[in-house]
């Protein structure tokens, strides 16, 4: 399964480290020397989540990004997973109906 986030739709980005010695010229030194670059991903902090949505009064599992659950608890799950295009506002109303009735 991909590390991906399902709302913000963030995934593994590609990037490097650099190795540097030397002491910095604003510390008295000569400068710094890079002496060696090397690749590395930084990875998105998906977390499996069961989120309540109370307009559909149902649970949506998703796997999103710490980032985007920091989203939901900001916005509310129902606004975040509609712009987000996971639910639909047709299923809303059909969940507010069965509440209804019962």
């Amino acid at each position: 399964m991909s590390r991906v986030c399902k709302v913000t739709g963030r995934g593994t980005r590609s990037g490097g480290t650099i190795a540097r010695r030397g002491l910095p010229k604003k510390n008295g030194g000569i400068g710094l020397n890079i002496t060696g670059r090397s690749k590395r991903k930084f990875k998105v902090n998906v977390q499996p989540k069961r989120i309540w949505v109370p307009e559909l009064g149902e649970f949506v599992r998703l796997r999103i990004s710490t980032r985007a659950l920091k989203d939901i608890d900001r916005k509310g799950a129902y606004k975040v997973l509609l712009d987000a295009g996971l639910i639909s506002p047709a299923r809303a109303r059909a969940g507010k109906a069965k509440k209804a009735e019962a």
